[in-house]
């Protein structure tokens, strides 16, 4: 079994700043891609930040320049720099890992229970 645990979230105005961190843990044989995504009222979740196995970081078009995805392999562990943030960033933010597991090495997709971001105007 896999837990992905989020923290960070909260309420700040308009043009502040938060971080979020999720940390991986428990029958980890390798993590192969991980990253945040985030899911608004009405809308589907979206992909906010990510890395792939192959080490290729992508961002949404709409937190370019705003965030920062980071990675500590050695703590199983993933930030997300969010700075001047904005009310359109308001959503549930979602951790979530490709593992492979150190039962049999498959790959699965595990997600964290989600963080709520608020900016308020």
């Amino acid at each position: 079994q896999v837990q992905l645990v989020e923290s960070g979230g909260g309420l700040v105005q308009a043009g502040g700043s938060l971080r979020l961190s999720c940390a991986a843990s428990g029958s980890i044989f390798s993590i192969n891609a991980m990253g945040w995504y985030r899911q608004a009222p009405g809308k589907q979740r979206e992909l906010v930040a990510a890395i792939t196995s192959g080490g290729r970081l992508n961002y949404a078009d709409s937190v370019k320049g705003r965030f920062t995805f980071s990675r500590d392999n050695a703590k199983n562990t993933v930030l997300l720099q969010m700075n001047s943030l904005k009310p359109e960033d308001t959503a549930v933010y979602y951790c979530n890992a490709v593992v492979a597991t150190i039962q049999n090495g498959y790959e699965y997709d595990y997600w964290g229970q989600g963080t709520q971001v608020t900016v308020s105007t």
